[in-house]
């Protein structure tokens, strides 16, 4: 069993999950602040960024990716889909499912969104070296598998 409960290890422990939301708030900004210039919210990024990866996905894939619901994914599509930003295309071997992918406008918007994350793990990645890149990625992985 970890020992949580020490007054020192609670004060570390604490102090990382500060680190932890200091540190998405900083990852986050810029693409927040694009996002909110089009009147979108964090959701389209994510919806955005996980169509850009794998196109012609179903709608049930990015459900399962997004870990949401269709309440909370249907609004933000449906936005993203009027805007010309992601376009819904009835599957080939399934013509009830929908399969999802950007248009130019979405992958244009895309890239900016991500280069400006890219651009900031490149850098903090440059400054710390690549073992204390590696750990971050083993911290990451662990966190990730909670799930």
């Amino acid at each position: 069993m970890l020992d949580v409960n020490s007054p020192e290890r609670e004060a570390e422990l604490f102090a990382a999950i500060e680190l932890f939301f200091y540190a998405f708030r900083a990852f986050t900004a810029k693409p927040d602040a694009i996002l909110a210039e089009r009147g979108l919210a964090r959701l389209h990024h994510r919806i955005l960024y996980f169509v850009a990866r794998r196109p012609g996905q179903r709608v049930s894939d990015l459900l399962a990716t997004l870990g949401v619901s269709k309440q909370a994914l249907h609004g933000p599509l449906k936005q993203l889909v009027e805007l010309g930003l992601v376009q819904v295309a009835a599957d080939a071997s399934d013509g009830r499912a929908r399969c999802l992918s950007l248009s130019a406008a979405g992958a244009e918007l895309e890239a900016r969104l991500s280069q400006t994350q890219r651009e900031l793990m490149a850098g903090i990645f440059a400054a710390q070296g690549r073992a204390a890149e590696q750990a971050w990625r083993e911290v990451m992985a662990g966190l990730a598998e909670q799930v």
